[in-house]
């Protein structure tokens, strides 16, 4: 029997909309801008809320570990979730 975690689908962090809670599965990309993710706390496991969207869609707030960031979305699609249970 699977597990409940793996009937969760995964997702891009820029596909998922404000008001909604993902954990971090995974991070793609290299170099800087993955260096710069994990800085801000995108690191596997962690908790990301979707705050607001700037006006153009771009960029994201995103709250991590308790502090509000802003990652424009072609950055965020580098962060693999998954949707937390509600």
């Amino acid at each position: 029997m699977p597990s409940t975690d793996d009937e969760v689908p995964l997702v891009r962090l820029d596909e998922v909309q404000p008001g909604r809670r993902v954990k971090v599965v995974h991070l793609k990309g290299r170099g800087r801008l993955r260096r710069r993710l994990l800085a801000v706390g995108m690191v596997p496991g962690a908790i990301v809320e979707v705050l607001r969207m700037a006006p153009l869609d771009d960029p994201v707030e995103y709250r991590v570990k308790g502090t509000d960031y802003s990652i424009r979305r072609c950055d965020a699609h580098l962060v693999v979730v998954r949707f937390e249970e509600d």
